[in-house]
């Protein structure tokens, strides 16, 4: 059976609220397949579920978007190199993510080295 998506007020009770980790996870997967990443970060952050973080990184990488790569990093608790951060503003100047870029330049200059 497919998990249902909560709704907005349902699902900020869930978020600030305790909810084991199969429970975060199934939240996580349905979000994921309705396309819903952001959504889908903070329940797998709350499963626990680092693999799926970390493949979701790779993925907002690929897609040059720097807002996504930022909340990961962040529920990774991750300061990313600032060499990710050059992929990612690469990737969005070719896609045509001009917004997308520029976060992620301003964010190299943050990154480690």
């Amino acid at each position: 059976m497919a998990t249902r998506l909560p709704d907005p007020l349902k699902r900020r009770h869930l978020v600030e609220g305790e909810t084991d980790a199969e429970k975060s996870l199934a939240l996580a997967e349905a979000y994921l397949e309705e396309g819903r990443q952001q959504e889908a970060v903070v329940f797998l952050s709350k499963a626990g579920a680092t693999e799926k973080l970390d493949a979701l990184l790779e993925e907002a990488v690929e897609a040059g978007d720097a807002f996504l790569v930022r909340q990961v990093a962040e529920a990774l608790d991750r300061v990313l190199p600032s060499a990710t951060w050059a992929r990612v503003e690469a990737q969005a100047k070719k896609l045509g993510k001009d917004r997308y870029a520029s976060e992620a330049s301003r964010q190299a200059g943050r990154g480690e080295d």
